[in-house]
């Protein structure tokens, strides 16, 4: 049974641009990861901050994997002189779901 994650971050309004910028240039390293079935990043268009960020996984297993891996890397490197960039969001939940159903859109 896939299982969804939804990372709920906080994003200064000032820093949404660094955020997305940070998202694009890390985009190809979850979409190989074994179990992996999708990615979306949304902005927030009123009355909120938080930025979400959907991924839908196999397994929790492949969820686990990913994290401790590729994800794990990709946010260690990026600082100058081996320090890491500051932080674009000021606040960080992770939402997780069991998919019991499904719709695909209607073939025509």
């Amino acid at each position: 049974m896939s299982v969804v994650k939804i990372n709920v971050l906080t994003v200064p309004a000032e820093q949404r641009e660094t955020l997305e910028k940070r998202f694009a240039s890390r985009a190809h390293s979850v979409e190989s990861s074994d179990g992996f079935e999708w990615f979306e990043l949304l902005r927030p268009t009123e009355g909120t901050d938080d930025y979400l960020v959907y991924t839908r996984w196999r397994d929790e297993a492949s969820f686990q994997a990913w994290m401790e891996g590729p994800m794990k890397a990709a946010h260690q490197g990026g600082g100058t002189a081996g320090e890491r960039p500051r932080p674009a969001a000021s606040g960080s939940t992770l939402w997780s779901f069991d998919v019991v159903q499904q719709t695909p859109p209607k073939s025509a």
